[in-house]
């Protein structure tokens, strides 16, 4: 344990996703190694993020103004929603440069064991998008895990008596580039039962 405020800097960055102690450490003492002058630019867009970033009234993403670049854009086919756990999962999905569509930014995923619930969720904003707009298909394309699997089921029943409305799942299996032998059997399982004709 250290001392003081360089302690507590350590905490508060091991409070952040994906970094360990060992790494809050190392982050830390970057930090006190560095110019003054990048110290006052990482405050400076800290505070800029905290006070311009919000989230999109329309499809949750994060913007700098009340709807995000997406939903501005006329270009993209208002007729497809595509239905993701969170604002990185937007940027993941943009990055195939296949959907031409709109999101619809959920906030997470149902996860009872930790106290969310559908009301925690974005679920009650998104039958809303769907009672207003002319939606012919939602995608859903939550994380392939537990949550995302219960989230994903969940929707599908709040979902499937909207008349006119397909409701898909991403396919699931393989990754390109691997070997049948290193793949684990719910994978390959997924893969298997998603196959399709060529």
């Amino acid at each position: 344990m250290y001392e003081g405020v360089v302690q507590d800097l350590i905490d508060e960055l091991g409070h952040l996703p994906g970094i360990g102690p060992k790494s809050a450490q190392r982050i830390a003492f970057h930090l006190l190694a560095a110019d003054p002058a990048d110290i006052a630019r990482l405050q400076d867009v800290l505070g800029k993020v905290r006070e311009g970033v919000q989230f999109c009234e329309i499809c949750g993403n994060v913007s700098e103004q009340q709807q995000c670049r997406i939903c501005r854009d006329v270009r993209r086919d208002t007729s497809l929603i595509c239905v993701v756990e969170e604002p990185k999962d937007v940027l993941a999905v943009e990055r195939t440069r296949e959907f031409k569509g709109r999101y619809h930014v959920l906030g997470g995923a149902l996860d009872p064991l930790s106290g969310i619930g559908p009301d925690q969720l974005r679920i009650r904003e998104l039958l809303a998008r769907l009672g207003a707009e002319q939606v012919t298909e939602v995608i859903i394309a939550t994380d392939p895990n537990t949550e995302g699997e219960a989230t994903a089921t969940y929707l599908v029943r709040m979902l499937r008596d909207f008349p006119g409305l397909t409701v898909t799942r991403l396919a699931s299996g393989l990754p390109m580039g691997g070997d049948l032998e290193f793949a684990d059997e719910l994978t390959l399982g997924r893969a298997l039962s998603g196959r399709r004709a060529l």
